[in-house]
């Protein structure tokens, strides 16, 4: 299968058709992959094997075979392939449709930017669909190859819910650190790019909440109204599932508390010292303030000037001035304004 790999690199069509990957789970953690030709002629597992199959939603072929090949009703087939990714799961008489999103963990990409897959399970088949690169189909595969992963589709199915969330804890614990470092900068440090990131911060815990919320409600309608083919110990991991979700949007709103306040703070210590900075100017200016009127007002340049034929009136004028400079600082001092 590694030849096949690259196709998950890029966002386009695949050459040999919509797929990406698949094998079959040979019912004891193992997987035998195999190409897009022989799932094409797949019609049904043996007892205890389950395909797999992992396809570009994106391509043209997808929803024709899914239609054609598989025999899904339409409404089914085109919610496999929407660009309407809300996470939702659907439960119907052939399957279960479950809508996920996880973590963007793809180089250079935003994580709250969010990937959907879409996931198709019915005893003995799995079908997951994507727009663009998602590791956790990736992790589950390495697992399986490994002889270590799920047994049954409802495994498969109950795992890459783990991993997707796991995923999503993984994200909230990073936004949590950054959020502990940015709180233990020294109070001088620049407040602009401290600002900018904060406001990362709470945009990605606006976006990751845009999903998140609806993700469990999804994993909760799953765990109550799941079909008879998933298992109890399943079910219970389903449920689990979604109360670490639950969990992970407190932890959201906590972030969002913290960034806020930490950026409250940041926005009144600027606040503090531009009022400082206006302060002082102002005594600066209260001081300067009758020393110039007065040399303004020694400088008109009208008859009658005092002390313009007294050679000693300068040095006068300069004392007088130093000692009005002296009282002013010592009523400034009086007054608790230095």
């Amino acid at each position: 299968m590694t030849d096949l790999a690259p196709s998950e690199t890029d966002a386009g069509t695949h050459a040999e058709g919509p797929f990406l990957f698949g094998g079959i789970l040979n019912g004891e953690g193992g997987i035998r992959t195999i190409d897009w030709a022989e799932a094409q002629t797949w019609t049904g597992s043996a007892p205890g094997e389950t395909l797999w199959l992992h396809l570009n939603r994106t391509h043209p072929e997808t929803a024709g075979w899914l239609k054609g090949h598989l025999d899904l009703p339409g409404t089914i087939a085109a919610l496999l392939t929407s660009e309407e990714t809300r996470p939702r799961a659907v439960q119907t008489e052939k399957g279960l449709l479950t809508i996920l999103r996880g973590i963007n963990f793809n180089p250079g990409a935003d994580r709250e930017d969010m990937i959907a897959m879409q996931i198709w399970s019915a005893p003995g088949l799995v079908i997951t669909l994507r727009r663009r690169r998602l590791q956790s189909p990736r992790d589950i595969l390495g697992q399986l190859e490994t002889g270590d992963g799920p047994k049954t589709a409802d495994d498969l199915l109950t795992q890459l819910i783990e991993v997707m969330v796991g995923k999503i804890g993984l994200a909230i614990i990073d936004m949590n650190d950054r959020i502990d470092r940015l709180e233990t900068l020294p109070d001088d440090s620049e407040a602009e790019p401290i600002l900018k990131e904060i406001s990362e911060i709470r945009r990605d815990c606006l976006a990751l909440r845009r999903y998140m919320s609806p993700e469990h409600d999804a994993l909760l309608e799953i765990g109550r109204t799941a079909p008879d083919w998933i298992s109890d110990s399943n079910r219970l991991l389903i449920r689990e599932s979604a109360d670490r979700l639950k969990r992970f949007l407190d932890d959201l709103d906590v972030s969002k508390e913290s960034a806020i306040v930490l950026q409250d703070d940041i926005d009144s210590r600027m606040a503090a010292q531009s009022n400082q900075t206006m302060y002082m100017l102002s005594i600066v200016a209260a001081i300067f303030l009758p020393l110039s009127f007065i040399t303004g007002l020694l400088g008109i340049n009208v008859g009658g000037m005092p002390g313009v034929d007294s050679g000693s009136a300068f040095w006068i004028t300069v004392v007088l001035l130093v000692l009005l400079l002296a009282l002013q600082l010592y009523v400034f001092r009086k007054l608790k304004w230095l």
